[in-house]
């Protein structure tokens, strides 16, 4: 460390010290300043500049540390100088004193602001990308995040110094001038009487509604600014109309629907969307096929011998398709208008923020939700659309078994189906440009996925970069880049291809660029943490909004949607993002939620692993589970969790009570004090916090606990 750091790091510690020593806390106190407040003012009389020197100078210092007590300060400034000299003085000092927290954030602590404050630096930058100043000064004046903790943050943001001083001096000014004016009032107070005078009680009134009012006006100078050249109708036909019928937008229809809204749904193919057409659904009804034939075929394992040949690959993707079909059943346009929802099937438009054209037809609507999905991104590999590239748009209406199957993707849907069409009787290889499977999951949990496809005969093509499709005579052929090959380039024949690259949101065709709001490379729409547009009245949900487009998110992001779409102008809900599980339906499953350890390590976040294999559990030998483990992981000291992964068998079944734990903040202690059922899987959750509990025993009180019950026993000590 620089000479200079370290003379600014002494300081630092000094300032600190002398103000615990000695308890300078204690002056920071309304009770002080009543106390104190007549000998205050004759030194101000008695020394004007030199009183204004000392409160300006200890004002910037407490602001610079982030101690508490400037709110105090704040009502002493009204109390000593009055109104517009106390509001002058209070506003350049914290000025000054924020500016000096923010450099010292930045170039003197960085790493431990970055892991204290990393979830909120994220989202800070995430505004300033979104609205920039303006979302600066909403921080100063609407206090969602504390000041002490706002300073340092901004550090280790992209803002600049100008821009930092501005809108702090500007967003913080209202504030500072309420506080000053109550503590000008509050030093006048003589009896308990006094709290019922007229100028105290609409200090105290306007102390409460200034958040909300700030809240009020800025919402309504970014609506303004937003709806600038549109005419907004006098009236609208509909609360509210959403765009898309798949997870979220099904979802969102219902919620509006139970809370009595007019909402319309508008559909432009089929109900249900990917998730129960192409994606989850006939997915899992695929695995399940596949394992259900691998098991059949492996019955030894359980002593029954071999009870089947080859699977009809034919008659399991009829099947496929019809579970597919069933689980529409509840995704009817006839269930969701008993339900109060208008279905209307045709392509959306929007014509403005407050209209949607469909079928000749104009909709007026207070408020819309875009929820129109996803579909397969298809990579721009030269030559791809000859070989018809399969996706899970065309997936399911193979009946023909292609003998050589080449996957390109590393992801939870590559691996998925890897496995599945192996274990059905295809050669499968499955190639990625990734080094490695799965990156986002615990590394572990990924080896352990890997290991499984390769024993399952998978081909494994990690680190190839596809460079194009050929066909010659007949044979179909991607060509590859591989670093290890002598001529640089590896060929690898195939009869059918499949893409599961992902997926990218579907907005093709709403109009979403007459209205100005921007996407991003996949498709997604910029929104808020309210999940609104640049609108205030258009949100969007699931693939659309990002970065999750999972079904159970967009399901999840539904409610937040609805329920700001109807009643935004009195109280939103900002979407809750911070437990979302996951899972990989291979065998073994891997199910995880929140951290991982390399995402732990990279936040900075000081944490504890307690790991339990499977095999340590009756359930899991009887279901001849055995193989997999439960990993958690927990804050450094104490029993807060961070995140889970399981790999197992009905590892997703099995991680639904850390869900529940995680989301309402229990500890593994809590866990451990409950009764889980015998011989089950459930047991996981109940012995992984046991271990963590017997891992933590205080070594000295059960020494002592020994030698009392010893001394209970009475008699000659052995």
């Amino acid at each position: 460390m620089k000479a200079s750091r370290l003379i600014v790091l002494a300081l630092l510690i000094a300032a600190v010290a002398c103000f615990f020593i000695f308890d300078l806390g204690e002056y920071l106190t309304l009770e002080s300043i009543k106390a104190h407040s007549g000998a205050l003012h004759g030194q101000v009389q008695a020394h004007p500049w030199w009183a204004r020197g000392v409160f300006f100078f200890g004002y910037a210092a407490l602001t610079a540390l982030s101690f508490p007590g400037t709110v105090v300060l704040t009502l002493l400034a009204g109390a000593l100088f009055g109104l517009l000299e106390g509001t002058l003085l209070v506003s350049f000092a914290s000025n000054v004193g924020a500016v000096a927290a923010m450099l010292i954030s930045r170039f003197m602590m960085r790493d431990w602001i970055q892991r204290q404050f990393g979830k909120q630096i994220t989202g800070i930058n995430k505004g300033l990308a979104r609205d920039g100043s303006f979302y600066l000064i909403s921080l100063r004046l609407i206090p969602l995040v504390p000041f002490v903790l706002l300073n340092p943050a901004l550090g280790l943001t992209r803002v600049g110094l100008w821009t930092f001083w501005w809108t702090t001096q500007l967003g913080m000014l209202p504030g500072h001038a309420i506080y000053v004016n109550a503590g000008k009032q509050l030093v006048r107070l003589q009896s308990l009487s006094g709290i019922l005078s007229p100028s105290m009680i609409s200090t105290l009134v306007l102390l409460a509604v200034f958040p909300l009012l700030a809240t009020r006006l800025l919402t309504s100078y970014k609506a303004r600014q937003a709806y600038r050249g549109w005419r907004k109708p006098k009236c609208f036909e509909r609360n509210l109309v959403v765009v898309g019928g798949g997870a979220g937008g099904l979802a969102t229809a219902r919620i509006a629907a139970s809370l009595k809204a007019r909402a319309s749904l508008i559909e432009r193919q089929r109900l249900g969307g990917v998730a129960v057409h192409e994606g989850n659904v006939p997915a899992r009804a695929l695995s399940r096929s596949a394992s259900l034939a691998y098991a059949l075929r492996h019955g030894q394992r359980l002593g029954v011998g071999q009870l089947a040949g080859e699977p009809d690959f034919a008659e399991v993707m009829v099947q496929v398709r019809r579970l597919a079909d069933k689980a529409m059943d509840g995704a009817s346009a006839e269930h969701y208008t008993r339900l109060g929802v208008e279905v209307i099937m045709g392509e959306a438009r929007l014509g403005s923020p407050w209209t949607v054209e469909v079928g000749g037809r104009t909709l007026t609507a207070r408020a819309i939700v875009i929820a129109t999905g996803s579909r397969p991104w298809i990579p721009p590999i030269p030559g791809i659309d000859a070989v018809e590239p399969l996706t899970c748009d065309n997936l399911w209406s193979l009946r023909e078994r292609p003998e050589r199957l080449l996957i390109l993707g590393s992801g939870a849907g590559a691996c998925e189906f890897a496995q599945s069409f192996q274990r059905l009787g295809c050669k499968v290889t499955l190639v990625s440009e990734r080094e490695a499977l799965l990156e986002q999951e615990d590394a572990e949990a990924a080896q352990a996925v890997t290991a499984a496809l390769s024993a399952d005969g998978v081909e494994l093509r990690l680190g190839l970069s596809p460079l194009r499709v050929e066909v010659i005579e007949g044979e179909r052929r991607l060509v590859c880049y591989a670093k290890d090959e002598d001529e640089g380039e590896l060929v690898l024949p195939f009869d059918r291809m499949l893409l599961a690259l992902g997926q990218s949101a579907d907005v093709e065709g709403l109009g979403l660029d007459e209205l100005g709001l921007r996407c991003g490379d996949d498709g997604t729409l910029e929104v808020d943490e309210y999940l609104s547009t640049r609108y205030p009245n258009i949100y969007a949900v699931g693939s659309v909004a990002g970065p999750y487009g999972a079904p159970h998110v967009a399901e999840h992001q539904a409610w937040y949607a609805a329920v700001n779409a109807l009643f935004g102008e009195f109280k939103r809900f900002a979407v809750s993002e911070r437990v979302i599980p996951r899972a990989v339906f291979t065998d073994p499953e891997v199910a995880s939620v929140g951290l991982t350890d390399v995402e732990a390590k990279a936040l900075g976040v000081e944490f504890e692993v307690t790991r339990l294999d499977l095999g340590a559990l009756a359930g899991a030998i009887a279901e001849g589970a055995d193989q997999g483990f439960v990993k958690v992981l927990t804050e450094q000291g104490n029993d807060r969790i961070l995140g889970v992964t399981i790999v197992g068998e009905q590892a997703s079944e099995t991680l639904a009570g850390f869900v529940v734990a995680m989301k309402h903040k229990l500890g593994l202690n809590k866990l451990a004090d409950t009764v889980q059922l015998g011989a089950t899987l459930g047991e996981a959750s109940w012995a992984v916090a046991d271990a963590w509990r017997q891992q933590r025993r205080p070594a000295r009180a059960l020494h002592w606990a020994e030698r009392l019950h010893r001394w209970r026993l009475g008699g000659k000590r052995r």
